[in-house]
């Protein structure tokens, strides 16, 4: 393609100019990344969202309870409520029909008028009373809000996973509920456990705040929903099934975007307002900022219920990426504090001779027995002396160092005597040799901590002792007892 662009009498359409110039397999346009609710943004939302399912309830618990006492509105009349609730109730009646036995604004009485708001226009009078008394009985898409945000927040899911929940996809245990989630634009069937949080006796008749049972929410929709389902004949139910009049007929189906209805409108309803763009799918991000702070960063464990691909290009931004980096700094730094603190101990002769003061030997946390042991040589363990091989920081408690003597000189049980300047000299020699057979990434990775330790350890001792040190190395033809596993280390 690219010599035919290149050839003067052989034209190609205009837009393969950019597919040569390097914009092959490039989105047009950008997208932005949504970042997190803010923490007290989040608890305002949950708390309203609390707050309105209560009273949803409560409405909707009055609205049964109110048809339960009425009767047929062709026997009791038209202009009871309690009636009218009842033909909506047991299906008696469809909507049309109601419509037409009610009577015109001027003759409708005190108790039909004052379900309605003031100055309501007189044309749509009949509209409004129906609407106003399916919503005593059947969740209405502005309801179903504050459940999809305290489901979102109690799973961590994404929306349309909880909007497309249904009767199948629960199973009640005893103390928990358990979630088949399904997300249909990655493919993705999960199952998930909640546990149902202890009841507190002391606040069940007034709450001190939201208690985000899964299992206590899920239930009451199911509950709410079912007459709506049956009436419909929809199986089995969904957990977000609505009800609405948009004409003069009941209409029921699934939670959707309808205007009136959406997660802004409720937040205007309720007059909430948020830093940055009101949008639900936020509360998805703050789940996953939360979970990046429990998990320390670890994306393995955070990307669980998607691809770490994915996580990398929806949610390692903002504050995710702030804890993350945090966490692997914070991690580097203590795993080279550590390496610089908790290494061996080297002993100078004047501090090798102050072993016998009083106090000395329990400074270093050695016995009497143990610093004439170790001046004895009987502690030697090849590079350095050894507190206790027993004991050691790479190996199970009560088993023998399995890494003496390589990772003496990283290891906090390690007494470096003068005695032992030979040792190092031979050593420092071993790691040069390793240093020409390896990668440098290679050797600073596995003995790089180890090189620097051994170069101070030979830096503390003068010319002449070094000098002494190698003089007996080779008039005694010492050599360095180590593994084989540290002559072959540099092939695997």
């Amino acid at each position: 393609m690219g010599r035919r662009i290149e050839h003067r009498e052989r034209p190609v359409a205009g837009h393969l100019h950019g597919w040569v110039d390097g914009s092959v397999g490039l989105r047009r346009g950008q997208s932005q990344e949504l970042d997190e609710f803010t923490r007290s943004d989040k608890k305002r939302l949950v708390q309203t969202a609390w707050a309105d399912r209560l009273a949803i309830e409560a409405r909707i618990r009055r609205g049964w309870e109110l048809a339960a006492s009425g009767t047929d509105p062709a026997e009791g009349g038209w202009s009871e409520p309690a009636n009218l609730l009842w033909a909506l109730a047991n299906d008696a009646w469809t909507c049309g029909e109601i419509s037409q036995h009610l009577p015109v604004w001027s003759d409708m009485p005190d108790s039909l008028r004052g379900l309605l708001p003031q100055g309501i226009a007189p044309l749509v009078a009949k509209r409004a009373l129906l609407r106003f008394l399916v919503r005593q009985l059947f969740l209405s898409n502005l309801d179903l809000q504050p459940y999809r945000v305290l489901l979102m927040v109690i799973t961590g899911r994404a929306p349309e996973e909880v909007t497309l929940l249904t009767e199948d996809d629960i199973e009640f245990g005893p103390h928990s509920v358990l979630i088949a989630f399904s997300k249909w634009r990655a493919h993705s069937h999960t199952r998930q456990a909640f546990s149902t949080p202890p009841m507190d006796t002391t606040s069940i008749l007034h709450p001190s705040k939201p208690r985000l049972d899964a299992t206590e929410i899920i239930r009451r929709l199911l509950d709410m929903n079912r007459p709506l389902a049956q009436r419909a004949g929809i199986a089995p139910v969904p957990l977000f099934l609505r009800a609405s009049l948009p004409a003069s007929s009941l209409s029921i189906s699934r939670m959707d975007r309808v205007v009136g209805g959406t997660f802004r409108d409720w937040m205007k309803v309720h007059d909430l307002s948020v830093d940055g763009v009101a949008d639900i799918r936020r509360l998805r991000k703050s789940g996953k900022v939360e979970k990046a702070i429990a998990f320390k960063g670890r994306v393995s464990d955070i990307a669980d219920d998607h691809s770490v691909e994915t996580f990398h290009g929806h949610y390692a931004h903002g504050t995710t990426l702030r804890v993350i980096a945090g966490n692997v700094i914070t991690a580097a730094q203590q795993r080279w504090l550590t390496q610089a603190l908790d290494g061996p101990l080297v002993l100078t002769e004047e501090a090798e001779e102050s072993l016998h003061e009083p106090g000395s030997a329990a400074a270093l946390g050695l016995s009497a027995e143990e610093v004439e042991q170790l001046r004895a040589g009987q502690m030697d363990m090849g590079v350095s002396s050894c507190r206790d091989p027993l004991d050691s920081p790479y190996g199970r408690p009560g088993q023998l160092c399995p890494v003496a003597p390589t990772r003496c000189l990283e290891c906090r049980n390690a007494f470096v005597l003068p005695s032992n300047l030979p040792q190092l000299l031979l050593f420092s020699a071993h790691l040069d040799q390793l240093q020409l057979r390896l990668s440098p990434q290679h050797f600073h990775a596995l003995w790089g901590q180890n090189r620097v330790n051994v170069t101070e350890a030979i830096k503390a001792r003068t010319d002449a002792e070094i000098r002494q040190a190698r003089q007996h190395i080779a008039d005694q033809g010492l050599t360095l007892p180590l593994p084989l596993a540290a002559h072959v280390e540099f092939d695997a």
